[in-house]
C-alpha cells in the first residue's frame, strides 16, 4: 500500500492526507477542496465533496467526483479558488487582502453582526475613573492640611496672650460651685458654759465624756423654770437649719420646750435615751438630738426651758447649727 492510494475502494479507507507526500502525489491524491486544509471526510456534516467553501451552496454549485481534482470555483473576494500548490486567495492570510490587519498596519473593526470580533474593555472610562478617585483624595488632603493649619495658627496666637476662659476655666462659678461653697460656710457652734443660764443653774465636771472644753457641762436644768439662752449672731441667709444639741442622761428619756426668737414650739425637744444606756450610768449616757428651725438673716436668740409637762433630768454639753 501507498499514501494516497491503499486499495481501497471506498473513502472511508482511503488516506486522506496523502497529498501531502511526495509518492502519495505521484500517485495522483489531490487535496481536498475544503477550507482551511481540513480535509471533507473530517467534517461529517455532509457528504464528501458535496461542501463548497467561498461560494453559495446549492445554485452553481460544482463537484468533483472522488479521486479527481476538482474544478476551479469562485472564491472569497471574487477569485477563484487556486490549484495545488498555488496559493488560494481566500485561504490566504488576513494581511494579504486589500485593507487587512496585519502588523503595522491598518485594523479592520468588526462589526455587531458581520465579525467574530469582542469589543475590549472601556479603557477611556476607566482612566477617568482613576483620575477622578486621584483628584478627590488630593483634594482632601489638601483640605485636612490647611484645617491643621489654621489650628496651629489660632493655637499659636492664644500662647501669645492672655488665652480665653474656656468652659472648664470658667471664671464664674457653676451652680453647684455655689452650693458646695454654702455648705462649706462654718455656721456657729457653742459650749453649754458660754450660754446665759437662768438663776439656780451651774456648771460641773464631775463625770467624764462631755466635749466642752474642759469637760465642763450646765447643771441645774432639772427643775421647772430653768433656761438656757444662746444668742446667734452671723446668720448670712434666712431659712431652715438644724439644731443639734449633744446631752447626758442617766439611762431615762427626757425632753425640754424649744423658743426660737420668742416662740415656742408646738412639740418638745426629744431628748429620749437612744443608745438604750444602764439607768444611773451618767458617763454612758451621753447622746445627740436635733431639730428643725426657721431663723432670720443676722442675730436670732434660741432658747432650750423647763417647763411644766417636761422631763428634765438632763445635763447639757454642746449646742451647734448644721444645714437641713
Amino acid at each position: 500500500m501507498t499514501p494516497g492510494n491503499n486499495g481501497a475502494s471506498t473513502p472511508e479507507d482511503d488516506d486522506p492526507f496523502g497529498y501531502l507526500y511526495a509518492d502519495g502525489q505521484a500517485n495522483g491524491a489531490q487535496p481536498p477542496s475544503g477550507g482551511y486544509g481540513y480535509p471533507n471526510s473530517v467534517n461529517r456534516v455532509r457528504p464528501v465533496g458535496t461542501r463548497q467553501y467561498g461560494a453559495p451552496q446549492g445554485q452553481g454549485a460544482q463537484t468533483a467526483a472522488y479521486g479527481q481534482a476538482a474544478p476551479p470555483q469562485q472564491g472569497a473576494y471574487g477569485q477563484p479558488q487556486g490549484a495545488y500548490g498555488q496559493p488560494n486567495a481566500h485561504y490566504a492570510a488576513p494581511e494579504t487582502f486589500p485593507g487587512g490587519g496585519g502588523p503595522g498596519g491598518p485594523q479592520q473593526s468588526s462589526g455587531r453582526g458581520g465579525g467574530s470580533g469582542r469589543r475590549g474593555p472601556n479603557t477611556k472610562g476607566l482612566l477617568i475613573g482613576a483620575v477622578a478617585v486621584v483628584a478627590a483624595v488630593v483634594i482632601g488632603i489638601a483640605v485636612a492640611m490647611t484645617s491643621s493649619g489654621s489650628d496651629d495658627d489660632k493655637g499659636g496666637n492664644e500662647a501669645g496672650g492672655d488665652p480665653a476662659p474656656s468652659q472648664s476655666a470658667s471664671t464664674e462659678p457653676s451652680p453647684s460651685a455655689s452650693e458646695g461653697a454654702e455648705d462649706e460656710v462654718e455656721l456657729p457652734t457653742t459650749d453649754a458654759k458660754a450660754l446665759r443660764l437662768s438663776p439656780g443653774m451651774g456648771t460641773a465636771s464631775d463625770f467624764e465624756g462631755a466635749e466642752s472644753d474642759g469637760g465642763v457641762y450646765v447643771t441645774g436644768f432639772n427643775q421647772v423654770g430653768a433656761k438656757v439662752t444662746w444668742t446667734v449672731d452671723g446668720i448670712e441667709k434666712a431659712g431652715g437649719y438644724r439644731l443639734n444639741v449633744r446631752y447626758g442622761i442617766p439611762g431615762k428619756d427626757a425632753d425640754a420646750t424649744l423658743v426660737i426668737n420668742g416662740k415656742a414650739s408646738a412639740r418638745p425637744l426629744n431628748m429620749k435615751n437612744f443608745g438604750g444606756t444602764p439607768e444611773g450610768d451618767w458617763e454612758k449616757g451621753w447622746q445627740t438630738t436635733w431639730a428643725n428651725v426657721n431663723l432670720a438673716k443676722g442675730t436670732n436668740t434660741i432658747e432650750l426651758a423647763c417647763n411644766d409637762g417636761n422631763k428634765c433630768d438632763l445635763v447639757l454639753d454642746k449646742l451647734s447649727l448644721s444645714s437641713e
